[in-house]
C-alpha cells in the first residue's frame, strides 16, 4: 500500500503524481473551491494546487488589479 504524508491516509490504489508528490485521487483538489483535479490538468500557484477556471484565472485577475508582477506557472 502507499502512505500519504500530507492527508496522512494509506491506499491501496495507485497514486497519481502532481507537484512532485504523489497523491491519493480523491485528494488532489483545487485549493479554493476543493474541485477533484486530474494530474497535468490543473495549474499551480505557491505549490498548491488549483483548477483553471474560476479559481486560478481568479488569482491571475488579481494580480492584475494589484499591479503585482505576473508570472507563468506551469500546467500540472
Amino acid at each position: 500500500f502507499w502512505w500519504f504524508s500530507h492527508c496522512e491516509k494509506r491506499s491501496y490504489r495507485e497514486p497519481v503524481t502532481s507537484l512532485g508528490k504523489d497523491w491519493h485521487r480523491p485528494c488532489l483538489k483545487c485549493e479554493k473551491c476543493s474541485k477533484t483535479l486530474t494530474a497535468g490538468g490543473h495549474a499551480e500557484h505557491d505549490g498548491k494546487p488549483y483548477c483553471n477556471h474560476p479559481c486560478y484565472a481568479m488569482i491571475l485577475k488579481t494580480w492584475g488589479n494589484t499591479g503585482k508582477n505576473q508570472h507563468i506557472v506551469n500546467a500540472y
